[in-house]
Order: C-alpha cells, then sequence, then structure tokens
C-alpha cells in the first residue's frame, strides 16, 4: 500500500470537520510551497543532483529551515538509492513520508498532557503580540465545552492590556480570571491562581505570563521563579508548559524557541496564525531542529479553530493535491 493511502486511511479515522479545517487553514502553504514541489517533479524527466538543489531552495522559502531541509533532502537521496527510485513523479509520497516521520518524535505526545489524579496547570509562555493571550482564552472555551471547571491566572502584569483582554475572554468563556494590579509580581499573581483553583475545584489552571524579550534576563529568571512556585505548591506540575509561537514569523520563532527554552522546560509548542502564512515549513524545522512536539495550530480566527495538532493531517492537508492525483489515476487505470 503506497504512503499516501496509509495516510489517508489514517485521515479517514478522524472527524471531517477537523480534516477540512486543517486542509483550509494550510491552504496557503499547500498551494505555495506543495505547489512548487511538484512543479519541480513533474517537469523534470530524471533524478539529478540539479533537482535536490531545486528542492532545497523551494525546502527554505517555506521557512523548512536550513539545517531541516538539509537533513530531509539527505534522506530523501538515500531513499531513492535503496529503493532504486528513478523517477521524479515517485519522490513526492516519498518526501511526505520523510516529513510525516519527523513530526512524530519518539516517546513524545502530539497531544495535551492532563493530570489524571487532579488539577491540570498549564503554563503559557512566549513573546508579546504572538497571541498568547487569545491562545488561552480559546483554549479556555474548548476545555469548559469538554464540561470542565477552568480558572485563567492573569501572569503578564507587564503589558498594556494584557490583564483586561485576558478578562474578556473569561468573562466571554464564563470562567474565573484570578488577577492582581498591573505591574503586580507575576510568581504572587500565579500562587493566588493555584490557591484559587483549588479552592474552586478546578479541573484546569490556565496562567499567563509576560514576554518582554527586550528585557531578556529579567524575564528569564521571572519565568524561573514562576515555574519553582508552581512546584512548590503542586509538586508534579507544571503538566504542560507551552511555548505560543506566530507561525507568520518564521524563523524568528526558532530564535524565540531556542531562547525561552534556556529557561523553563517547554514540553510542547502552540503554532498560532498557521492560517495566514505560505510557510507553514516552519512546523517541520521546529519539530525536528528542537525535538519537541508541536500540540496546538490555530487554524482560524474562531475559537475552535485552535487546533491539537495531529501530525497526520498536516501532511495529508499540505499534499491533498498529490493524493487525489494518485486516487484518480487509479481510478482511471481501473476503468
Amino acid at each position: 500500500m503506497s504512503f499516501f493511502k496509509r495516510l489517508k486511511e489514517k485521515v479517514a479515522q478522524k472527524t471531517e470537520s477537523v480534516t477540512q479545517k486543517f486542509i483550509s487553514g494550510l491552504s496557503k502553504t499547500s498551494t505555495s510551497f506543495v505547489g512548487a514541489i511538484s512543479d519541480l517533479f513533474s517537469g523534470r524527466s530524471k533524478i539529478d543532483e540539479e533537482l535536490f538543489e531545486e528542492l532545497e531552495e523551494i525546502l527554505i522559502s517555506a521557512d523548512v529551515g536550513v539545517t531541516t531541509t538539509m537533513e530531509l533532502v539527505e534522506r530523501l537521496r538515500q531513499e531513492v538509492k535503496e529503493r532504486k527510485i528513478k523517477e521524479p513523479s515517485e519522490l513526492q509520497p516519498l518526501l511526505s513520508e520523510i516529513i510525516s516521520d519527523m513530526l512524530e518524535l519518539e516517546g513524545k505526545s502530539n497531544q495535551l498532557q492532563m493530570n489524571p489524579d487532579g488539577m491540570t496547570v498549564i503554563l503559557f509562555v512566549g513573546v508579546n503580540g504572538v497571541g498568547k493571550t487569545t491562545t488561552i482564552g480559546k483554549l479556555a472555551h474548548r476545555f469548559k465545552n469538554e464540561g470542565k471547571k477552568v480558572v485563567l491566572a492573569a501572569g503578564d502584569t507587564f503589558r498594556a492590556g494584557a490583564i483586561e483582554q485576558l478578562e474578556v475572554w473569561g468573562q466571554r468563556v464564563g470562567v474565573d480570571v484570578i488577577k492582581h494590579q498591573a505591574g503586580a509580581d507575576p510568581a504572587a499573581v500565579i500562587y493566588d491562581g493555584i490557591q484559587a483553583a483549588k479552592s474552586r475545584k478546578a479541573d484546569v489552571l490556565l496562567c499567563d505570563t509576560a514576554g518582554r524579550l527586550q528585557n531578556k534576563v529579567n524575564l528569564m529568571e521571572e519565568l524561573k521563579k514562576v515555574h519553582r512556585v508552581i512546584q512548590r505548591e503542586i509538586p508534579d506540575a507544571p503538566h504542560e508548559v507551552l511555548l505560543v509561537l506566530d507561525a507568520t514569523t518564521g524563523q524568528n520563532a526558532m530564535m524565540q524557541a531556542k531562547t525561552f527554552g534556556e529557561a523553563v522546560n517547554v514540553s510542547g509548542i502552540v503554532l498560532t496564525k498557521l492560517d495566514g502564512t505560505a510557510k507553514g515549513g516552519i512546523v517541520i524545522a521546529i519539530s525536528n531542529e528542537l525535538q519537541v512536539p508541536v500540540k496546538l495550530v490555530g487554524l482560524g480566527e474562531k475559537p475552535d479553530d485552535l487546533q491539537e495538532f495531529d501530525p497526520a493531517q498536516f501532511v495529508h492537508a499540505l499534499f491533498k493535491d498529490a493524493i487525489n492525483k494518485e486516487e484518480e489515476l487509479e481510478q482511471s487505470v481501473g476503468e
């Protein structure tokens, strides 16, 4: 069975609405990135070094990054050699298989890790402007719809309007927001958030934090302090430390990920605004180079457009045109 067929079977097990969200949200990347790859493979009569070089350029332009691009192309070369592939038309399913393999990190899940024995604490980190507060609001909306009791802690006490923005989301979703005055100690806010969530028997506590990278040393020390307070009050928490990144910033997001990774043990990535970029290759770069799973992706503006990341859905949405073509070809041969 071809990889595309196996991929389609995997995706068929998911709900149609989620599949359509991924296809719609990744349409810009699919058209630009995979469209260029399709043109390259269909426009060649043989597999040579020039083809591999052009493929490198396409991957780098889609923000797959130099390191991951070199690894991808080298693996493609090896597979071509081992499988004795001669036709460029056979490269597309092979490339998608390698990308899928890169996104499946051994021993690491793309699903959010929830505490089965009590309250789940999720800490959000990331620079200002990436959609951190909005992500918290959308996730609160999702948990609330699942019947969970949710509390939000407004730990970003420095950005103008951050506390108010979280309050708006709290009112919209119908969950409590624990806050202090602007400029207050973030660790104190998180401490109060934990106590309030415990007393209200909450299932989930979502903690916002500041993101002033221009004052990097202070920010990182602040984050470490917040982390220590959480662990002191709930020894196995935080159950997730989610780094929120704006997909439209491409390789700049990679730099942010490395910086935050030095301060706190990031367990997962949230990529916002993935629907707004043609350079969705950043998902592959982040997953492969940081070895941190992408857990949530923003595929639109609505609250339910924040989706759990699914590697199979991602690859399927990217290569959907090639998958459809393979299916049409098989049907025409069968007739």
